[in-house]
């Protein structure tokens, strides 16, 4: 269950992402959310691995780290990108 909820996180996250990093992503809010899946279960992976206990359910602090995953992910495509 714990990966339907980073699907669901990323899927905001992306979306706030978008919102946090405004700008020109060649393929739009898709791309854009699925990065965000993409970095909500990136940052759940590294969350867990550095030992910030069990990420999963709805909660803040997991949605927290979704959000963070997702902005950086986003980061990095950018800079890829360009």
């Amino acid at each position: 269950m714990g990966v339907l909820f980073w699907i669901i996180f990323g899927l905001i996250a992306g979306i706030i992402a978008k919102w946090i990093m405004p700008g020109r992503d060649g393929g739009g809010l898709i791309i854009t959310i699925i990065l965000g899946i993409v970095g909500a279960v990136v940052g759940g992976w590294i969350s867990t691995l550095f030992g910030h206990g069990k990420v999963d359910g709805f909660n803040f602090s997991s949605f927290v780290v979704a959000v963070i995953g997702a902005i950086v992910v986003l980061w990095i495509y950018r800079k890829i990108k360009s």
